[in-house]
């Protein structure tokens, strides 16, 4: 019956986003507040892991900016990956919320840079309501055993989907730990055979990603801090 309910939901705004970009979608609003993936804004999130074999720093900033993205208000999330001590990309991501507390990918802006800092690649780049990009849902606003949705849509760039596996999953890492974590399998066809899972804590969000299946890339909180 999730599943289901996601579905409709899912069904419903994507096909106000095919409208265009300017098409307003009421009952949605940039302030995130879901438990499992809040993004208050001042919220400073530091990770470590491996990403292609070499070590890798990510520093994702949520800001006090708005923006409209294809007609839903969204939350304006920085976020700088970092390679062997050189940034190595640099993403805008926005999220929106709707009424039932869903929350919901609207588009990311991202820019891939050589050495000199000039931008290589901004492959990935898109946003709801262009060029039949549609907006996803990135975590449910009652998470249960078996949800599953798309998180994003821009066929051939963009295809992530997710399902959730267990409540109550342990989860350890620098930051923290927790006998409550939310535990979801990510994959996408754009590269099959890949399977990521992600940890969420109440309260925090996302402190551990990593691939399971056709890698061993690993992120992992390191510290939470809100600056206010």
């Amino acid at each position: 019956m999730t599943r289901i309910l996601l579905a409709v939901a899912a069904l419903l705004a994507l096909g106000g986003a095919a409208h265009g970009a300017t098409t307003p979608h009421p009952g949605f609003t940039a302030r995130v507040d879901n438990p499992w993936f809040p993004l208050k804004p001042g919220s400073v999130y530091t990770y470590r892991g491996m990403k292609d074999g070499q070590p890798s720093r990510e520093v994702m900033t949520v800001t006090h900016r708005t923006a409209t993205i294809g007609g839903y208000p969204a939350v304006v999330i920085d976020d700088e990956l970092w390679i062997q001590g050189r940034i190595e990309e640099r993403t805008t991501d926005w999220y929106s919320q709707d009424r039932a507390g869903n929350v919901w990918y609207v588009g990311e802006q991202t820019a891939e840079l050589r050495p000199d800092g000039s931008v290589k690649s901004t492959e990935g780049t898109w946003q709801a309501g262009r060029d039949g990009a549609r907006a996803g849902i990135f975590m449910p606003g009652h998470p249960k055993v078996g949800s599953s949705a798309r998180q994003e849509y821009y066929p051939g760039h963009a295809e992530d989907h997710f399902a959730v596996v267990a409540l109550g999953a342990s989860v350890h890492v620098p930051w923290g730990m927790s006998h409550a974590a939310l535990l979801t399998k990510e994959w996408t066809p754009l590269e099959p055979g890949v399977l990521d899972h992600k940890f969420y804590v109440r309260g925090v969000g996302t402190v551990l990603e990593q691939t399971v299946r056709g890698g061993s890339e690993r992120n992992e909180l390191v510290s939470f801090r809100h600056r206010g």
